[in-house]
């Protein structure tokens, strides 16, 4: 197949890099997903099959460490997306870094994305849903009704 190189100027380029996945994708392989929803030597999905309306919202009162954390666990056990997916997409809702979501799930569960990743592969969700109860006291509420949803 033949290859050719364009210059495309500063918008364009955020536009690639705020699409990509870091390490994985290419300018090429972003613009392919996102132009004919198609992926190249990846074992996951296009994210492009949920959108942002697909995740729940939360009333402003709620902290926004704690409702992206439960955005993120709604992709991941509802849409059965992969973690990185889902923050992925919580970030575009919220037109954030995913570096930004990483860091508050990370940082408000005292645990490593890997960590995260294996609570959010667990049969059951109970292990997450204890860390934030104990973590947003003042929420509980929120979250027991969170977690109920994913059940239901």
């Amino acid at each position: 197949m033949a290859v050719y190189k364009i210059d495309v100027d500063e918008e364009v380029w955020q536009f690639l890099k705020k699409n990509a996945d870091p390490f994985e994708d290419t300018p090429n392989s972003v613009l392919k997903r996102l132009l004919f929803g198609r992926t190249e030597n990846r074992t996951e999905s296009p994210v492009k099959t949920h959108t942002a309306n697909d995740f729940p919202t939360f009333p402003a009162s709620v902290p926004k460490a704690l409702a992206q954390t439960l955005e993120v666990i709604y992709g991941v056990k509802k849409l059965g997306l992969s973690r990185r997916q889902a923050t992925n997409m919580v970030a575009k809702k919220r037109n954030i870094a995913p570096q930004t979501v990483i860091d508050k799930y990370c940082r408000q569960l005292d645990k490593r994305a890997y960590d995260v990743e294996r609570l959010l592969e667990s049969k059951s969700s109970e292990g997450i849903e204890g860390l934030l109860l104990e973590k947003f006291r003042n929420n509980r509420d929120v979250v027991r009704d969170f977690f109920r949803t994913l059940v239901a």
